[in-house]
Formats: C-alpha cells, structure tokens, sequence
C-alpha cells in the first residue's frame, strides 16, 4: 500500500506543480527503481468496453442453412431482413455488418444475395470470411442437418428410383396389354375374314348348287317338253293313223255297201240260183 501511495504522489507533483507555481520547492525524492522491479505482478487495468455491431448479425450455422430456390420470405424468415436493398436492382439484397468487439479483431462481412423472379438463384460468401466459426455445437448441428439432408435427398433418390421403376413397369404392362389387345384384335380380324370366306364359300357352293338344281331342273323340264312333244307327236301320227284306218275301214265299208247295192240291182243269171 505504501509503494501504492508514494506511486501516485510522484505522479501527481508535475501536475501539482503546473496549478500552484507559488508552492516551495520540495526536497529531492530518491529516484524510484523500475515498475516491473516494484511490482512484477501487477499490470495496469484497461477500460472495457461493449462489442458495437452495426449492420445484420449473421453467423454461418444459418447462412449454411442458405438453398437456391428459396423464397424472398424464407431468407427473410432464415436470416432476417437485409441491410441494403439497391432501389434499382431490388432483386439483391446486401447484408453489412460492421461489428466492433471487445479486446477482439473487428468483424467486417458482406453477404450478397441474387434473386430472379422472387427465387434465390445466387449466393456470395466471398465476404463473409471474417465471420466467426462455427462453434462445435453448431458443428455438430450442421453435420447433423448435412447428414438428414442427405438421408432425404438418397431417400427422395431411393423414390424416384422406385417411381421410375414402377412406371417402367407400368408402361411394359401396358405395352402388354396393348400387344395382348392387338394380337386378339388380329385375331378376331382373322376369325371374322374366315367366317366371312367360309360365309362366302357357303353362299358361293349354295349359289353353284342353285345353279346346278336349276339347270338340271330345266334340263328335266326340256326333257319332258321333248318327252311330251314326242308323245304327242306320236299320239298325233297315231290319231292319223287311227283315222286313216277308219277312213279307209269305211271307204271300205262303202265301197262294200255300194257293191252290195250294185249286185242286189243287177239280175243274176239265169244259171245262178244261189
């Protein structure tokens, strides 16, 4: 204590000096040995002073968090809102941050981030470097969302292995069904045109034997009409004859009856009684 105070009188006599030019001349003071000498243990304390951040307070745990894709509301709603939005190119948003810490290195970072058409189509990083690092919770949450986010993507993979797959059967089944259907349809096709030939032979053998019934019905009619012709040729050269004959029977029977005649009128001799 005493070294304390004999300290901060030695340092207080120029100024005490300055304000009361009057005041009488002090003895000489013995000349003081070297500070760390007097206290080897004991530095000189320093006025703290509060961490000053200006700008957007981001860390890398969410700005990892960052996808293409995303909605202007979801970066708002991950990130918060930005610290500059250029009026003219209102699809980039800045987020500064000039942050001042305490007996620590100052933060400086920028991070740009592009839109098109309300969808985050790029991110800059390149001046996020003096952003602290992650911190090994933050790593472990980071390798835990690396980790379900990949299990999600093999699974969304897995699925849609599985849904083209599945479609690929579906379309071979279908291709199936379709070959099954085109072949019964060719055959049915078929079926109908032998049908339709056999319908048609039937109808054409129908048709011939018509035709042949009806020739040989007319061949039967023309044989009756010479048949009958000759009959009734015949009957006629036999009702000639017939009449013939009788009329010769009676130019006979006349011829017979006038000789009768002719003898019954004629005398008969006188030697004739008979």
């Amino acid at each position: 204590m005493n070294k304390l105070t004999l300290i901060a009188f030695s340092l207080s006599l120029p100024f005490i000096s300055a304000c009361t030019p009057s005041m009488p001349t002090l003895p000489e003071m013995p000349s003081l040995p070297d500070m760390p000498n007097i206290m080897p243990d004991l530095s000189l304390p320093t006025l703290y002073k509060d961490d000053i951040h200006q700008g957007s307070v981001l860390d890398r745990y969410k700005i990892n968090q960052l996808k293409l894709g995303m909605s202007q509301a979801q970066v708002q709603d991950l990130i918060g809102s930005p610290s500059i939005v250029d009026s003219f190119h209102n699809n980039q948003w800045n987020y500064i941050n000039h942050s001042t810490l305490h007996e620590k290195e100052d933060i400086r970072y920028r991070l740009t981030l592009d839109f098109n058409q309300g969808k985050l189509s790029n991110i800059d990083t390149s001046g996020i470097v003096s952003l602290p690092a992650l911190t090994d919770k933050e790593k472990a949450l980071e390798d835990q969302r690396l980790a379900d986010e990949a299990a999600a993507i093999e699974a969304l993979k897995q699925a849609k292995i599985k849904a083209q797959k599945m479609a690929e059967a579906k379309a071979l089944e279908q291709q199936r069904l379709a070959a099954e259907k085109l072949a019964q349809e060719k055959a049915a096709e078929k079926l109908a045109q032998e049908k339709a030939a056999e319908k048609l032979a039937q109808e054409k053998a129908a048709a011939e034997a018509l035709k042949k019934q009806t020739e040989l019905a007319k061949a039967k009619q023309q044989q009756k009409a010479q048949a009958d012709k000759l009959k009734q040729q015949l009957a006629d050269q036999q009702a000639a004859a017939d009449i013939a004959a009788q009329t010769k029977k009676a130019k006979a029977s006349k011829q017979a009856e006038e000789a009768k005649k002719v003898k019954e009128v004629e005398p008969s001799p006188w030697y004739k009684f008979w």
